[in-house]
């Protein structure tokens, strides 16, 4: 069975969950259900980064020790993909033991391999990004744009990793495809930073507070988005013998630990963390003699009414509340069908609630509604599974005629269109590939007119039987539609993907006992 890991970004526990964070993570969970079903053996990493000065000082402000702070807001990041249905097979903290002892045994492995040295260290930190910034970076104001702080002018005693040795080696590396860097204009910017030359970089600050100490000087302690970066090494038991690392026993015999998982195939990230991803990491995974993660995909950024997502401006949207609202599967949906993953995108409830009414509740809810209460009515039984595989298909979507279709009866191939935009991360092609099969049943029911065709059966005429005939014809095409369409959403929605199923399943076929999507009104 091959292996596929893929991970998202760790997220700070100073704020709640926002639209931003369940990006990513949705988009993740979306891929890991699609790798199951396609038999896969799938590991899905997320998690929360919970050290740092500013986790202390909002610890602090709430009046808590920094460990209750974190535990009571890594909480509610769980319980909110909980809420969205994410699926994930582990969820690490960065203020857990065995993260901090894999971290410690990591860098560790640096020195004592001379890729580690003492120096002094001068720079702008700033405090919201636990990040140093250079004067490049800053306003006209002299301030952080993303936080609207002024950084911190920090001299002090440091130890310095030998980035500046590995420009050339990413270089060839990512340019060879040994990394790959998508969106390709990510790639690129990633190349011309590097070009410009790498400077070596500090690796630790003089005891922040709530971080993790430096093992060999007690002086010092791990600079915090070094730490945060090991967790995907950590979280798959980097540094644990291979029985404490174990996840237990595969159908084949054969453990799980680090070595079964790494390296990464597909790190999922935001466009403001490349830099360490694209550079810093692999640079710190090459001097280990790691193997580096095979893609990073870096995707844009949610605004709101055009601005970026921001605690300063209390303009992030809880995705609990719209799940509350809408429904989980819903908002799963809208957040990656409104938007192409890798560019940038304004998030409005107002046209969540529009394309909710227009895509869910009038196309995918309705036709469902619409099939089963003919099937139903006209009492037409569905096809068995032979039979159904016969019929000819409504559409089996844009550019895919010669492609096989899924059904839920046992067959677990997708439609391959829908298949290579998913794998792409071109989630939006994918929904509009599903969606379009929809609008052709729709069109399929106008166009031969059912109930007509139900008149003419039950008439006593010569043409009752042909009337029937194509009744049964035509009822039994839109159950096709409707298996396929099941299946091909089952990794997008997979509480509409359970309920459908139900009623696809039952014998007799019944309509709905409510819909689907209840249509929402304007506020």
């Amino acid at each position: 069975m091959k292996k596929f890991y893929l991970t998202t970004p760790i997220y700070y526990v100073n704020a709640a969950p926002h639209v931003g964070s369940a990006y990513t993570t949705i988009a993740a969970d979306v891929l890991a259900r699609h790798y199951r079903q396609q038999g896969r053996d799938v590991f899905l990493l997320t998690g929360t980064a919970e050290h740092g000065q500013k986790m202390a000082q909002a610890a602090r402000a709430a009046g808590m020790s920094p460990q209750e702070f974190v535990g009571e807001n890594s909480a509610r990041f769980a319980a909110a993909w909980q809420k969205l249905n994410i699926r994930y097979d582990d969820f690490i903290r960065t203020s857990q033991p065995r993260h901090e002892a894999a971290v410690k045994k990591f860098f560790e492995r640096l020195k004592s391999s001379g890729e580690i040295y003492e120096g002094e260290y001068e720079g702008l930190y700033c405090v919201g990004h636990e990040a140093f910034l250079k004067e490049s970076e800053l306003d006209d104001e002299g301030k952080c744009p993303d936080h609207q702080t002024v950084p911190e002018t920090v001299k002090e005693k440091n130890w310095f990793f030998k980035l500046s040795a590995y420009a050339e080696p990413l270089t060839k590396i990512i340019t060879k495809g040994g990394l790959v860097i998508q969106p390709e204009s990510k790639k690129k910017e990633v190349l011309s930073f590097i070009g410009q030359g790498l400077d070596d970089i500090s690796i630790s600050r003089q005891n922040v507070e709530f971080a993790i100490p430096l093992p060999w000087d007690a002086s010092q302690t791990i600079y915090v988005w070094l730490d945060e970066l090991f967790n995907y090494c950590s979280a798959i038991g980097y540094g644990l013998p291979s029985s404490a690392a174990d996840r237990g026993e595969r159908a084949e015999g054969q453990t799980i630990g680090f070595d079964y998982w790494w390296p990464a195939d597909l790190h999922l990230i935001g466009k403001d963390i490349i830099k360490f991803h694209c550079i810093i990491w692999p640079a710190l995974l090459l001097a280990a003699g790691l193997p580096l993660p095979k893609k990073v995909f870096a995707h844009g950024f949610f605004t709101i009414n055009g601005q970026k997502i921001s605690k300063s401006l209390g303009n992030a949207i809880d995705p609990v509340v719209l799940a509350d609202e809408y429904g989980a599967d819903a908002v799963r949906y809208f957040i990656l069908r409104d938007i192409p993953f890798g560019n940038d995108g304004d998030f409005s409830t107002e046209r969540l609630r529009e394309r909710y009414n227009a895509d869910l509740a009038n196309g995918l809810g309705n036709l469902v509604s619409r099939v089963l209460n003919m099937m139903e009515q006209y009492k037409i039984s569905p096809p068995d599974t032979e039979s159904l595989r016969q019929l000819p298909p409504v559409k089996r979507g844009i550019g895919a005629s010669k492609s096989r279709l899924p059904f839920y009866t046992g067959e677990r191939e997708w439609d391959q269109t829908v298949a290579a935009n998913l794998e792409s991360l071109a989630f939006d092609k994918a929904l509009e590939v599903i969606w379009h099969e929809i609008q052709k049943a729709d069109e399929l029911i106008e166009q031969k007119k059912p109930w007509e065709l139900a008149k003419a059966g039950s008439s006593p005429n010569k043409g009752r039987l042909e009337g029937v005939q194509e009744l049964e014809k035509v009822l039994n095409q839109l159950y096709r539609s409707l298996v396929t369409i099941n299946a091909a959403i089952a990794s997008f929605m997979p509480e509409t993907h359970e309920k459908l199923t139900g009623l696809l399943a039952a014998r007799p076929l019944k309509k709905p006992a409510e819909p689907l999507f209840a249509r929402k009104k304007s506020a």
